[in-house]
């Protein structure tokens, strides 16, 4: 069988560079040269930039097809990145992402996360590698564990093997080796696995760049999403941990998370850094919930109402229920670490750079919201159009010090 290589690799073995190496100057940090370990893809720059030239970047992206990574993923492809998509399963359902690059910069190779050799095949030609892999739920054959550290580590260990220049990890807000308990004794499993993965990467790869991203939210977000489910509510009471009003979020649009990552891709002067992603304005989880519900119910008042949950013990047997049927149903999204995590407070450290210092400025929830929740509205979308429906007021900011 044939053996794959990118186009930009068998250009260069064309202009006999191919495993030469070569160094350039480095106009980003510092005016001493730095060697290229990869010259065959990094020193083959052309053109005037955009979606039709070759930046000097190729990519892979780990987890592309999830909600973050298609984002990322034409936002590479906008800068004339190089992009390689590892998949696990049917190969077109990464197929769509064929659209984010120009005419052969978007390529798939078939990987699964224990198979190192299909990990080292996947990123062997790239400069920079972008792991994105991550689950809120457990199944058979991956927990959070397998998923947030054994698999971090392994990317991370190969990529420093392949000679991979830059790696970024991206891993959650909050992720802290000792989560405080709220409604599980141990607190959320997820945001622990978070933080070992974070540390795994640091001992196999001490350059890479975290990245910790608030809840992400934009069109199939698991943010806006997971509160208008119906599995979410009962009846018409939507249950939070002590009414939402000691939970506070700073949600960050999905846009400006992949507008960071991009930064991060193409700027050296990140390597070994931690970034946080967080939205402008800072609310309480009742705030975001209470608004969502009344820009989807016409004169909300009286139709719904957001209690707490130790008071509904309904409620309860719905997710006691729900995590019986995730073992044969495991896209079930009510769990109780799924609502652990949600009910933890963001905590933004004022010792890490945040997107601001990426030159970017993160949309508010204000001026995106209204468009993100038209899928959920309850009544024909007819009778806003007529300007019957009067838009809620957008919900409290918490003045931040």
């Amino acid at each position: 069988m044939a053996t794959w290589i990118p186009k930009t690799v068998r250009a260069a073995k064309n202009q006999n560079v191919y495993g030469a190496c070569q160094v350039i100057q480095n106009r980003d940090c510092t005016s001493q040269p730095r060697i290229i370990k990869n010259p065959t893809t990094a020193s083959l720059k052309r053109g005037t930039g955009g979606r039709s030239s070759f930046s000097g970047v190729v990519c892979t992206v780990f987890g592309a097809s999830g909600f973050i990574g298609q984002t990322v993923c034409n936002r590479l492809g906008k800068i004339g990145t190089q992009i390689i998509v590892p998949y696990r399963g049917n190969q077109y359902d990464v197929l769509p992402l064929k659209l984010c690059g120009d005419l052969g910069q978007v390529l798939f190779h078939p990987f699964h996360l224990t198979d190192e050799e299909s990990i080292i095949k996947s990123m062997k030609y790239s400069n920079v590698v972008i792991n994105l892999i991550g689950k809120d739920t457990e199944t058979n054959n991956f927990d959070f564990y397998n998923v947030h550290v054994v698999g971090a580590r392994t990317i991370a260990k190969l990529a420093k093997i392949c000679g991979v220049e830059h790696l970024i990890h991206v891993s959650s807000l909050n992720a802290t080796p000792n989560p405080t308990p709220l409604m599980l004794e141990t607190g959320s499993e997820i945001l622990k696995c978070k933080w070992e993965g974070e540390c795994a990467v640091r001992e196999e790869f001490p350059t890479a760049t975290i990245v910790r991203p608030a809840s992400v939210y934009g069109q199939g977000d698991q943010f806006i999403r997971h509160y208008m489910h119906p599995m979410r509510r009962f009846e018409m009471n939507i249950p939070l941990w002590e009414e939402g009003q000691k939970t506070e979020k700073q949600p960050v649009h999905v846009s400006d998370v992949a507008a960071g990552i991009a930064a991060i891709a193409t700027n050296p002067c990140t390597a070994g850094k931690t970034y946080q992603f967080v939205g402008p304005n800072r609310y309480t989880l009742y705030e975001i919930v209470n608004w969502f519900y009344r820009l989807a119910i016409p004169d909300a008042d009286g139709k719904f109402s957001i209690g707490a949950i130790k008071s509904n013990y309904v409620f309860e047997m719905k997710v006691v229920f729900s995590e019986i049927m995730r073992a044969i149903y495991p896209t079930i999204p009510l769990s109780w670490e799924i609502l652990e995590k949600e009910h933890v407070s963001d905590e933004v450290l004022p010792e890490l750079p945040t997107l601001e210092d990426l030159g970017i400025t993160p949309a508010n929830m204000e001026s995106r919201i209204p468009w993100e929740m038209k899928p959920y509205v309850f009544e024909d979308r007819l009778v806003r159009s007529l300007g019957d429906f009067i838009a809620p007021p957008p919900p409290k900011v918490i003045p931040q010090n």
